[in-house]
């Protein structure tokens, strides 16, 4: 199934760049990198099984490049397969400029929030997914947002970037020395010890009482991320009583995405399904 359509999250151009003048490049099958334009592919389920639900995806890799096939498309088109909306996010690469990925991230939740209606979304049901690094733009994402810009001039900036609710793939959260991914780390912030962006992108510490209800799927044997990241990040949630479902699988190390393994962390997809079921994201 291929994606309905793609949008640009800046037609009219961004309000800032990332500095990156290298044309973008495809690598690998489907990834890319020098991203310095930001788009987004949209893929609908049909009528007669559209739940009203969406997820915006943002594809893994290290901040530095995107895996957009099986952290993107893949999940996508399966997920309107269930009847949720796919909405996979090509968001520029921050190369030294912190906040690019998140304001394309805010962005493209409020375009889906006002375009809601018109694709046949329910605007409180518009959820964010991330695996990796995508992850920690996820629920960087998901503690830091506002509930709309009553006063902005732009219309779109009127409408909420607050996700109603989280999939979290094998994420960073930390960007603490002790468990944290340094790749990711120094991709987004830069080299060298500037604690107050290290505090600000450590995502553990910003869980507030209106974080949105998570999903976490992680496995024992990720040498990449270490699991402490996401066992922090439900920690945290637990201290406001959010509502959290984490699977921590035996095998299937990082980056697995909807790539099958032949192993049951395999079943992840239909775990989320039900927990959004039992969340009352889905009937």
């Amino acid at each position: 199934m291929a994606q309905d359509f793609k949008q640009k999250v800046w037609p009219n151009g961004a309000p800032d760049s990332n500095g990156m003048t290298l044309p973008e490049e495809t690598f690998e099958g489907k990834r890319v990198r020098n991203v310095s334009e930001a788009e987004f592919y949209v893929y609908l389920p049909k009528m007669g099984i559209n739940t009203g639900a969406a997820v915006v995806i943002c594809p893994g890799g290290g901040y530095g490049m995107e895996a957009m096939d099986h952290e993107g498309y893949d999940m996508a088109e399966w997920l309107a397969q269930q009847g949720v909306a796919g909405i996979v996010l090509k968001y520029r690469l921050p190369y030294g400029h912190h906040e690019i990925p998140l304001k394309d991230v805010q962005r493209t939740i409020r375009l889906v929030r006002q375009k809601a209606v018109e694709w046949g979304i329910n605007p409180a049901k518009i959820g964010i997914a991330g695996s990796s690094a995508g992850g920690h733009l996820a629920s960087t994402a998901g503690t830091r947002f506002d509930l709309g810009k009553a006063n902005s001039t732009d219309a779109v900036e009127k409408f909420s970037c607050r996700p109603d609710f989280m999939l979290l793939l094998y994420p960073v959260i930390t960007f603490s020395e002790e468990f944290g991914h340094m790749g990711s780390r120094v991709n987004l912030i830069g080299a060298g010890n500037k604690w107050e962006l290290v505090e600000r992108y450590s995502n553990e510490l910003q869980v507030t009482a209106q974080t949105p209800p998570t999903f976490l799927i992680l496995t024992d044997d990720d040498n990449a991320v270490p699991s402490r990241n996401s066992v922090e990040f439900y920690l945290a949630l637990k201290k406001y009583r959010i509502p959290a479902e984490m699977h921590i699988f035996k095998s299937g190390g990082h980056g697995f995405g909807m790539n099958k393994k032949n192993l049951p962390v395999d079943q992840w997809p239909n775990l989320f399904i039900q927990w959004m079921k039992s969340q009352g994201i889905t009937k």
